[in-house]
């Protein structure tokens, strides 16, 4: 076979190759997978499931591992282990890991709530406008010393003159897990719980919600995806496009119904009842809680260390650019619809 005749059979069959190429399935996009660590399962975290459920991570490429870490001090030492990959927790965490002067800060990246999530809830109903001076003299049922909840009452408390150690008889060692049903039982005559505690407490004729901590302590970083410079270093694609699911389940949230987006999260939350799961979604969407994006505003900021400078938590205040990176909530903002 002459040199002709060779080109042109090799030109053939690369023309065969190439159109073999183009009819046959094409190439499945690579999926990458993260490990996420939430501190508690909580209706509270609305969107975060709502991005599973929907199936907007996966349209991202991205196939999440959720496990449930149960306390910020666990959530934080998964993450720093590399047992996870990012964390959904309260942004005070990232703080207390600088001030142990980590050579590897956590980086705050993605807001999912944006008040406090817990509620006043006393043992009898009151009538008309609750005054917080009804307070003093009270056995409170509080959170735990150092977590956001308890230092957002003791601000809250503190902003209507009560001061918690001198004003109230306050207990502080109950387990979280434990102090609904240790109110239920009689402990306290007044008790801060998240929900859906409080509801269940209330349909129960046990107690009754009579003020929102959330309301009163203002907006603040309350609930983050966080995660470790390096990691977001290497990976910034993966967390620019898991940033993006975020950012498409908040905007699905903000304009859905309470009955569409309890019945997208129901499955999460399968030993609680339905009815309580629709009026505590809409006690939250109502005031605002589960934040429009993912940005987490200076303002928001500085109210947080407020309130763990007056809770006495702070060493020295954590300078905002250093933990906090919104690159990737504002171009999910500008980019997700």
């Amino acid at each position: 076979m002459n040199r002709k005749r060779w080109s042109a059979a090799i030109a053939i069959l690369l023309a065969a190759a190439m159109t073999l190429t183009a009819c046959g399935p094409k190439k499945t996009e690579e999926v990458t997978k993260v490990r996420i660590g939430e501190v508690t399962r909580s209706i509270f975290y609305a969107p975060e499931y709502v991005a599973i459920a929907k199936g907007f991570f996966k349209e991202q490429g991205l196939e999440v591992d959720l496990t449930t870490t149960s306390g910020g001090d666990k959530t934080m030492t998964t993450l720093l282990s590399g047992g996870i990959d990012v964390a959904l927790v309260g942004s005070e965490t990232s703080i207390y890991v600088q001030q142990q002067g980590s050579g590897d800060p956590v980086i705050n990246f993605a807001q999912l709530t944006q008040t406090d999530g817990t509620f006043l809830v006393a043992r009898k109903p009151q009538s008309g406008a609750f005054d917080w001076n009804t307070l003093k003299g009270k056995t409170f049922l509080g959170q735990r010393k150092g977590g956001m909840p308890q230092m957002a009452g003791e601000f809250t408390l503190k902003k209507h003159g009560i001061n918690p150690l001198k004003d109230l008889n306050l207990i502080q060692n109950v387990d979280f897990a434990n102090i609904p049903s240790a109110f239920a039982s009689g402990t306290g005559e007044y008790v801060q719980l998240f929900e859906p505690q409080a509801t269940v407490i209330e349909k129960e004729g046990k107690g009754y919600v009579i003020a929102s901590f959330g309301v009163e302590s203002g907006k603040l970083p309350y609930t983050v995806f966080m995660a470790k410079k390096s990691f977001i270093d290497k990976n910034s694609n993966t967390i620019q496009k898991f940033t993006n699911a975020i950012q498409k389940a908040q905007n699905w949230v903000q304009s859905a119904s309470v009955d569409e987006i309890t019945d997208t999260i129901t499955p999460f939350f399968q030993d609680t009842d339905k009815q309580i799961i629709s009026g505590v979604v809409k006690r939250y969407k109502d005031q605002g809680s589960f934040a429009t994006d993912g940005i987490i505003d200076e303002q928001e900021w500085n109210n947080l260390q407020d309130v763990m400078q007056a809770a006495g938590e702070l060493k020295q205040r954590a300078d905002y650019k250093t933990l906090v990176n919104n690159q990737f909530a504002e171009k999910a903002k500008q980019s997700v619809k």
